[in-house]
């Protein structure tokens, strides 16, 4: 997930221009296309929630489909429109969706969004780790990620990493 330093992962308006920083940091890491491409290449499938995917396919009019050709699976009760062949839509129960269809086809799935799906996986004990990237803003309102998850939840810190771009992505590993 992709987060202002207040833990806003969508403005009101679902615009990503916050997405773009200005920020500089020396020490960072810089991002390449290569470990970009080299990361994506280890998703073997996507989970989102529908108003995750309109976003997606509002987005990919301008920027093409983010998710490729790896099987993308939609949370939704909604009938929504399916513009590529490696999309479906799932409406049932999470745990079975887990246990019955993602672990048996797949070994790193990730879960892009939004909130509400995310809260409910972490809610349940469906998630192994969480990987939350923070941009160097302060936006104020919006969305929150962690908000009203409802339990405690211990974590352990895997890894750190700052980019050049001012980005800090934290990576943690949920305790069971």
């Amino acid at each position: 997930m992709v987060s202002s330093l207040d833990g806003i992962i969508a403005k009101k308006d679902n615009s990503v221009s916050w997405f773009d920083t200005s920020d500089y940091y020396e020490k960072g890491v810089e991002v390449t296309e290569q470990s970009t491409q080299e990361f994506l290449k280890t998703i073997d499938c996507y989970i989102m929630g529908s108003r995750t995917y309109e976003h997606a396919l509002e987005l990919s009019k301008a920027y093409g489909w983010a998710y490729g050709d790896v099987p993308t699976i939609v949370v939704t009760h909604r009938s929504l429109p399916i513009e590529r062949k490696n999309i479906e839509l799932y409406s049932g129960d999470l745990p079975q969706l887990v246990t019955e269809r993602l672990k048996p086809n797949y070994k790193n799935v990730w879960l892009v969004g939004g909130a509400i799906l995310a809260r409910e996986f972490i809610r349940l004990n469906l998630v192994d780790e969480i990987r939350l990237s923070i941009l160097p803003i302060l936006l104020g309102e919006g969305t929150l990620f962690f908000e009203q998850i409802g339990q405690e939840q211990p974590l352990h810190l895997k890894e750190v990493t700052a980019y050049k771009s001012g980005m800090v992505e934290l990576w943690y590993e949920i305790k069971k």
